[in-house]
């Protein structure tokens, strides 16, 4: 009886339990998926500090105590951590990080048996972050303090602010190179950086953005970012990767926010400058720029150009030379035959910048075109009718009728080329 009575208690509450959980399962589905949510939430979001170091055993061990007893404690909105790459440093720098490793759970160390170069431990670095760490963001740190530590949640908090690329500036208020510099380190590097910024950012805004394009403190969002920039193909493994990565994060269209650069004179370690470092910045520069499809393409709408100025020229020579027997002022017949030549020029750079300079926003035939044709060349009465006609023929009336192909040349190339590229690329191949 009592083996009936406990078997049949036991069913019921059974059979209870089964219809609660029934009834009360979507309930308790939501309340799981809510705490699922929460956690996400709650998490913070991960910075990685990427220190790449060679023979630092001086100064590791220091950089790494001041993180992350100092500096980390203060930064309460990220999760951050330390990445060491090293290339088996002759000093052992390597193993002073993993004697500390069983200290500090968030310290990670990324070692090779070759020295590559500072470029390459960046880019192992920033795989090892995105893929082993789940980093949002990536910064590039010296373990030497000559980047100060106290920059560090400067940069998080301009990335918390909205900005994707933060860059630490010794040009602008605030920011320094070290004093203890010699006259060549010192002429490298605001020589080096001026032609850096003139080559891979003129005449566009970034060049007066970016004031200082071989800065070492930097730290990048990585999603769309530094998880979109192919590293595989870098044109250098040396110190010309900093101006590689600058360029393709601001051609990817980061916020870029500069922050003021107090630079430290190195007092241990050993510098990661090589002898061969100004002719890799400046060859990796020319490449940048040179391979830039924006370069590509004004190169292209050039070499048209230089072809419809020769149509203008001849035109020009031609239409003046009928226009000899009228009884016309030499500055009223010079202007008429330029508008005719430039129209005939106008024609001959649309067809072909719509062949090969913009084939990718190629123009088809047909109604569309001729819209887009008819906007150009009402556009261009005015840059290159009547402003190239009013030069050539004030000049000529005032300086004589030999000086008519100076006026051409400064009409079309100081006014015509640049109006004409800005009204290519916003009204009539602009990109969708």
């Amino acid at each position: 009886m009592k083996k009936k009575a406990n078997s049949t208690g036991t069913g019921t509450v059974s059979v209870k339990k089964s219809t609660w959980m029934k009834k009360n399962a979507p309930a308790v589905l939501a309340i799981a998926v809510t705490r699922v949510n929460n956690s996400r939430m709650n998490k913070l979001p991960v910075a990685v500090i990427v220190i790449p170091t060679y023979n630092e055993a001086d100064s590791i061990g220091k950089m790494i105590d001041h993180l992350m007893k100092v500096t980390f404690p203060k930064i309460k909105d990220w999760d951050c951590k330390i990445l060491i790459v090293d290339d088996t440093s002759p000093d052992g720098t390597y193993k002073i990080v993993q004697k500390l490793q069983k200290k500090y759970s968030d310290l990670h160390l990324s070692l090779e048996a070759k020295k590559a170069g500072i470029g390459a431990a960046y880019v192992r670095g920033f795989r090892y972050a995105m893929s082993k760490l789940k980093a949002d963001v990536v910064i590039e740190f010296d373990g030497d303090f000559q980047h100060k530590p106290s920059d560090i949640p400067v940069m998080l908090k301009e990335i918390h602010h909205g900005a994707d690329y933060v860059l630490g500036s010794r040009k602008i208020k605030g920011g320094s190179n070290p004093k203890g510099w010699g006259f060549k380190r010192l002429f490298l590097s605001e020589f080096g950086g001026l032609v850096a910024r003139f080559v891979l950012f003129f005449p566009t805004k970034n060049f007066f953005r970016i004031t200082d394009p071989t800065t070492g403190l930097k730290a990048t969002r990585v999603k769309g970012f530094a998880d979109t920039i192919d590293m595989d193909h870098l044109y250098s493994r040396s110190f010309g990767y900093k101006l590689e990565f600058l360029f393709k994060t601001v051609k990817l269209g980061a916020k870029i926010k500069e922050i003021p650069q107090v630079f430290g004179l190195r007092t241990a370690g050993e510098s990661k400058i090589e002898p061969q470092t100004a002719k890799d910045i400046f060859r990796v520069i020319f490449l940048l720029r040179w391979f830039d499809d924006t370069t590509q393409k004004f190169l292209k709408f050039g070499i048209i150009g230089g072809f419809g100025f020769f149509i203008n020229l001849i035109g020009l020579k031609a239409f003046s030379n009928l226009m000899k027997p009228l009884p016309l002022e030499v500055g009223v017949r010079n202007g008429l035959a330029n508008a005719l030549a430039s129209e005939i020029s106008i024609v001959s750079n649309f067809i072909f910048n719509n062949l090969w300079t913009f084939s990718n926003q190629k123009l088809s035939l047909g109604r569309h075109m001729m819209k887009k044709f008819a906007a150009f060349n009402v556009s261009s009465i005015f840059g290159g009718i009547i402003v190239p006609t009013l030069i050539i023929g004030l000049g000529t009336q005032v300086f004589g009728d030999q000086t008519k192909t100076l006026f051409l040349v400064l009409a079309v190339f100081g006014f015509t080329v640049p109006y004409n590229w800005f009204i290519y690329n916003t009204l009539i191949w602009k990109k969708k």
